[in-house]
């Protein structure tokens, strides 16, 4: 080597260490990236069977913690209709029972009360709707898929049926002759027809709103689907159970004791699976007002069904037992309609259970 060509060689080996060390951005390139350079050798240890690095699961949080649905916007007004249909479902079954069975007093007790609840159920259901005209408007359309339509359509059936019934018995004040007294002698059968088409009803009319409310996008109503028509037709039949036990004497109180055993026995059930089943989902119908309510309504049926039980001798016992079948019905129909509002505020009872039933699918498809 020459001695001219020595430094020559030293500058360049001083230039090449000098790129080096000013890196990309002496070559136009993005500057360094700690973290990021970070993450690429976490991912090459991986890679290589390193070290594993646990990153702690994400909490979900809303924007601006605003809720992922929107609310109901029924009031206080809707809860009262679902009280109202099922004690009118469940008077016209013990009207019907008294019928067939030649219990006056308790015919004439279920056909009154049940015309006084589906009257109340109309005013309740129109005064959320707005304006009356929009219940006429829902009757253009039958169709069988719309909880709302069908329901419609039963009131309507169920209504003048349950009308034509409780009209029925006012037939002892007309006189025998005249005009007045045709109508005395055509009312009873003409009644008792009615009775039966309005008992016939009010099955459907004690469980559509169940599921009217499983079939909306309300966490916790909608995966109750199964329980909500079962706590209802309870509640219907124990709420009419609690309507004979106040009005008929003991004597002709027997198929409301039997009413009242048959619906205590499926709103327990129900309100039980509604508060262990779910899971995350059960939780709004166990606390705060809803689950106060449930837990009420739980209480005051099995005191009504013991009471009904023990005091078949009792009339004091009885319109006490009574009444308390009828505050649990209110109790346990506010209870689940609080429950389900509740769930629609708070966003993790809409997404932890969607990212459960993704990873479900995501697990069986693997």
């Amino acid at each position: 080597m020459s001695p001219d060509r020595a430094p020559v060689g030293a500058l360049f080996h001083r230039f090449r260490e000098r790129l080096a060390a000013e890196g990309p951005q002496r070559r136009g390139g993005p500057p360094p990236h700690p973290a990021r350079d970070a993450e690429r050798v976490r991912r090459r240890e991986r890679r290589s069977g390193g070290e594993q690095v646990n990153v702690p699961p994400a909490e979900f949080t809303s924007y601006y913690g605003r809720p992922v649905l929107k609310a109901p916007v029924w009031k206080w007004d809707i809860a009262a209709y679902l009280f109202t249909g099922g004690l009118a479902a469940g008077s016209s079954l013990l009207a019907a029972g008294g019928q067939l069975t030649g219990r006056p007093a308790l015919r004439r007790a279920g056909r009154v009360t049940s015309l006084a609840a589906v009257t109340a159920s109309a005013y309740f259901l129109v005064n959320d709707l707005g304006k009356p005209s929009r219940f006429h408007h829902m009757l253009r359309v039958a169709k069988l898929t719309s909880p709302m339509s069908v329901g419609t359509w039963i009131l309507t059936v169920f209504g003048p049926a349950a009308g034509v019934a409780a009209i029925a018995e006012a037939t002892p004040w007309l006189p025998e002759r005249g005009p007045l007294g045709l109508g005395r002698r055509l009312l009873p059968p003409v009644g008792n027809a009615a009775g039966l088409v309005a008992a016939v009803t009010a099955p459907a009319l004690a469980t559509y709103t169940g599921v009217l409310l499983a079939d909306t996008a309300v966490p916790s109503w909608h995966e109750a689907y199964p329980e909500l028509p079962v706590i209802f037709a309870g509640s219907a039949l124990a709420s009419g159970a609690g309507v004979g036990l106040l009005a008929a004497p003991t004597a002709q109180a027997g198929p409301a004791r039997r009413l009242a055993a048959a619906g205590a026995a499926l709103e327990l059930w129900g309100s039980h699976q509604v508060e262990h089943r779910l899971g995350l989902l059960s939780e709004p119908y166990a606390t705060g007002t809803a689950g106060r309510l449930l837990r009420a309504g739980r209480a005051l049926t099995v005191a009504g069904l013991a009471g009904a039980l023990v005091g078949r001798r009792s009339r004091a016992l009885s319109a006490l037992s009574g009444g308390a079948l009828l505050a649990a019905a209110v109790c346990t129909r506010f209870g689940i309609f609080k429950g389900g509002v509740a769930s629609a505020k708070d966003p993790r009872y809409t997404v932890v259970p969607q990212r459960e039933r993704a990873n479900r699918r995501a697990s069986e498809q693997d």
